[in-house]
């Protein structure tokens, strides 16, 4: 790959990093990289070794075991806070990457005495405002649908 590209590739990975919770889809990432849909994806398999989709579908479930671990909010306020619409599809993503549900996930972090913030603290911070979501989706595939 041609160093050119890793620029584009990076500033596509970090518009997903730092918009992860909001509705993405291939056609914005592709347009923040600067490239058509199936050369980012071709690319951004070769740079990172996964899809541009599944990359941030990694980041969300990474998201949701940070809160799951440190706050005191349910599976379904998780799902929604890291972008998730479909709580049957975070729990099947989680599961899949972490290896235990989201709810044995947060019950064995509480069983070891793990401190929690309160769930209040983040609606009052305005996190879920500073997500971004909206009724609306993009265009094309959503992530983590």
């Amino acid at each position: 790959m041609t160093g050119t590209l890793l620029p584009h590739l990076r500033a596509a990975r970090d518009h997903a990093d730092r918009h992860y919770a909001e509705p993405l889809d291939l056609a914005r990432l592709a347009a923040v990289a600067g490239m058509s849909r199936h050369h980012f994806v071709r690319r951004f398999r070769a740079a990172y070794g996964e899809t541009p989709l599944r990359y941030v579908s990694r980041r969300r479930i990474e998201r949701a075991q940070d809160l799951l671990r440190a706050a005191n909010l349910t599976v379904t306020e998780v799902c929604m806070l890291v972008g998730y619409s479909s709580l049957g599809s975070f729990s099947a993503r989680f599961t899949e990457l972490v290896g235990e549900s989201p709810t044995a996930y947060r019950e064995r972090w509480a069983a070891q005495g793990g401190g929690h913030i309160p769930g209040c603290w983040f609606f009052m911070r305005g996190v879920v405002a500073q997500s971004g979501r909206s009724a609306g989706g993009g265009s094309g595939r959503s992530v983590g649908e």
